[in-house]
């Protein structure tokens, strides 16, 4: 099994104070029902898994901090805005808190190329990985999560396959990595338990 939960891009981290809770409710609502379920957590190296993230504005979005896998309910000080991104660069930068997670790139870059979603959520599930792969728009197994590489893969989907119209995709590369999306948490979190 590929590393998880490892920052693989350059991270320009501002540290700045917490995110007002008040844009946190849903966010920490759904990111605990994700927890509970064991989509999101720790594995048997205590490396943490899945992330979750809701647009602001343009491109900016809030996300789950790196290595937020192990706790049961977030605050805001496990939270960061993602600001600026640069995928030619492999960088990044988020104020907050906390450092951003490993899978910003790609939260990122699914904003960038559907304006229609305001949230995404990433899981990790054996059983559902391995039934959804090559059923819904899939990565190339080759590509590992975290790069500029699966950024792009985010692209490719969008372009070749019905990705807007799915909401869902297979991290193939990413043991049990799954990620859905839409224009609010409720569509992204309801995407993922119509299919559990």
């Amino acid at each position: 099994m590929k590393e998880t939960g490892v920052i693989k891009f350059n991270c320009n981290w501002i540290k700045a104070q917490p995110i007002s809770p008040d844009l946190l409710i849903a966010l920490n609502v759904w990111r605990t029902r994700m927890h509970k379920l064991g989509f999101i957590g720790v594995n048997n190296e205590e490396i943490g898994y899945g992330n979750m993230s809701i647009r602001l504005s343009g491109n900016q979005f809030i996300i789950t901090g790196s290595a937020t896998g192990k706790i049961k309910v977030l605050s805001n000080k496990h939270y960061t805005k993602v600001v600026n991104y640069d995928l030619d660069k492999n960088s990044l930068t988020a104020e907050g808190p906390i450092l951003a997670s490993s899978e910003s790139l790609t939260h990122a870059v699914i904003y960038e190329c559907d304006k229609k979603v305001n949230a995404i959520i990433h899981i990790h599930n054996t059983k559902l990985w391995n039934q959804l792969m090559n059923k819904v728009p899939t990565t190339n197994k080759d590509v590992e999560y975290g790069t500029p590489a699966m950024a792009m893969e985010m692209k490719r989907l969008f372009n070749e396959t019905d990705l807007s119209k799915q909401k869902i995709l297979v991290m193939a590369g990413h043991q049990d990595g799954i990620i859905s999306f839409g224009k609010d948490l409720n569509e992204a979190g309801n995407q993922l338990l119509k299919l559990v």
